[in-house]
């Protein structure tokens, strides 16, 4: 480890460089030192060799991908990461990737997946890739949908056109999405699709649409989510029944009760019968306070 005395002439050495245009990108032995200047304890002196590196730019990177990858200390890792972001070199998204799904420090993963949705529409297809894979967990895949929403529209294409995906994982990953993105910036093409998703040929997809767009506040969802109880599939019909009652829509009391006189499951009933009891709740505060 370098000491904070060396840390500290290193960097002025380096920025003296700078100013004078003077620095050599070739510099391996120098590039090396900077990057293990991240183990540093002083958070300051951190973010000052990250914003340097990140000046620096593409000649860092490889330093930067090997440590992310290699270095004991979980501090350096995560700063690795970040530095990353601020670079934006795209040849870095596998080394990203990977640190992603496989890092044991959750702080690391989340610096990761921050710097991969920086690189925007170049990270898109690896981050659709785990997406579509069912060996990688469900953290891994929130941690990518929340990226493929701060990409946003650069992203958007590349999601319509996995929601016509053959296989029904990549489908119902592409729906999880698409719904964070219009929650995040109300895509209108984006909520259509999740309307459309609710017809799907496989039921895991027609849950998952269900689920999304109750969290979207959206009322103009509320016919499409009375026809979903009527589905085939319990476990549909159950999540249309909880979306209508997160929406709150009094107008589908009437469709919840036709469907609990209907229901043949005791589970849906049972769930039928909340969504009734809630909705009525919330009629009579509306009552009360008009």
């Amino acid at each position: 480890m370098l000491t904070h005395a060396q840390i500290d002439a290193l960097l002025q050495k380096v920025t003296e460089q700078i100013d004078l245009l003077a620095f050599d990108p070739n510099d391996h032995q120098l590039l090396k030192h900077m990057v293990e200047g991240f183990a540093d304890s002083r958070g300051m002196v951190r973010l000052t060799l990250a914003e340097t590196l990140g000046e620096i730019g593409e000649p860092a990177t490889p330093f930067l991908v090997e440590s992310l990858a290699n270095h004991p200390n979980p501090v350096v890792r995560r700063t690795c990461a970040k530095t990353l972001a601020l670079i934006g070199d795209s040849s870095a998204i596998p080394a990203l990737i990977h640190a992603l799904l496989n890092d044991e420090d959750t702080v690391v993963k989340g610096s990761s997946v921050g710097a991969l949705a920086r690189m925007g529409e170049a990270a898109v297809p690896a981050l659709l890739e785990i997406l579509a894979s069912p060996e990688h967990p469900e953290s891994a895949k929130g941690h990518v949908a929340w990226a493929l929403a701060f990409i946003g529209a650069e992203a958007a294409e590349h999601l319509y056109r996995a929601i016509a995906s053959d296989s029904a994982e990549v489908r119902c990953a592409s729906v999880g999405a698409i719904a964070s993105l219009v929650q995040e910036r109300g895509d209108k093409q984006g909520f259509n699709l999740l309307i459309s998703s609710l017809t799907d040929t496989a039921p895991a997809v027609r849950i998952e649409a269900a689920a999304a767009l109750s969290k979207l506040e959206q009322l103009s969802a509320v016919p499409e989510l009375i026809l979903c109880l009527r589905d085939t599939d319990s476990e549909v019909r159950k999540t249309a029944a909880i979306a209508l009652m997160k929406l709150g829509d009094s107008t589908a009391l009437e469709h919840l009760q036709a469907a609990l006189d209907k229901e043949t499951e005791a589970a849906v009933g049972q769930v039928i019968k909340l969504a009734i009891s809630q909705l009525e709740k919330k009629l009579e505060e509306d009552d009360w306070e008009s």
